[in-house]
C-alpha cells in the first residue's frame, strides 16, 4: 500500500467540435409561448347568479316547513306596514323604509296591506306594484319570500313578507 496514491481530480471533458465551425456564443432565446398542453390559465370567477324573481306564492330558497308556515300564517307577524291610502311614490319611500329598518331590527316576517283595490279596475295599483318593488334593488336583496296573507291578516289585500337574517359581521344596515 505504500506505493498507492490517490487519484487526480479529473475536469469535465469538453465536447469534441472539431467539425462544427467557431460561432460566436448565442444570446438566450426569448421564452416560448406555452405549449397547448400546459395547464390553461384560471377562468375568473363565476358572477354570482342573481337571485329568482319574486312572485306571490312561489316560494324559493325556504325550507319547506318555513315557507309551508308562511303561507298558513303560522310566523309571527313582528311588524306591519298598511299602505291604504298612499300614492305610489309615497307607498314605494314607506315600503323600502320599512323593509330596511325591519331587517337592521332583527325581524323576520312582516305583513304589508295593499288593499284590494276597486273591484272594477281589477287589482288595485298598489297591489300590482309592491312584488314590483320588493324586486328592486335594494329590497330583493333582503327579501327572501312574500305570500299572499291569509284572511284574518287581511287576505287578498295583505301580503306576508319573509326577510333575510342579517349575517353575523355584517354591517347592519348594509345588507346586500
Amino acid at each position: 500500500m505504500r506505493d498507492v496514491r490517490p487519484l487526480r481530480a479529473r475536469k469535465p471533458a469538453k465536447p469534441k467540435m472539431e467539425d462544427a465551425p467557431s460561432l460566436p456564443p448565442k444570446e438566450p432565446a426569448p421564452p416560448k409561448p406555452a405549449a397547448k398542453t400546459a395547464v390553461p390559465a384560471p377562468a375568473p370567477p363565476p358572477k354570482p347568479n342573481p337571485p329568482p324573481e319574486l312572485a306571490i306564492g312561489r316560494i324559493a330558497d325556504v325550507d319547506k316547513r318555513l315557507a309551508e308556515r308562511l303561507r298558513r300564517g303560522q310566523l309571527p307577524i313582528e311588524g306591519k306596514l298598511d299602505l291604504h291610502g298612499l300614492t305610489q311614490e309615497e307607498a314605494h319611500d314607506q315600503l323600502a323604509g320599512f323593509i330596511a329598518i325591519s331587517q337592521k331590527q332583527g325581524r323576520r316576517c312582516i305583513l304589508v296591506v295593499t288593499g284590494k283595490g276597486l273591484w272594477r279596475e281589477g287589482a288595485g295599483i298598489l297591489r300590482e306594484m309592491v312584488p314590483r318593488w320588493l324586486n328592486e334593488r335594494p329590497n330583493r336583496a333582503r327579501v327572501l319570500a312574500v305570500t299572499q296573507a291569509q284572511p284574518q291578516h287581511g287576505g287578498a289585500g295583505a301580503l306576508y313578507i319573509l326577510l333575510k337574517r342579517l349575517r353575523e359581521g355584517e354591517a347592519k344596515g348594509d345588507s346586500r
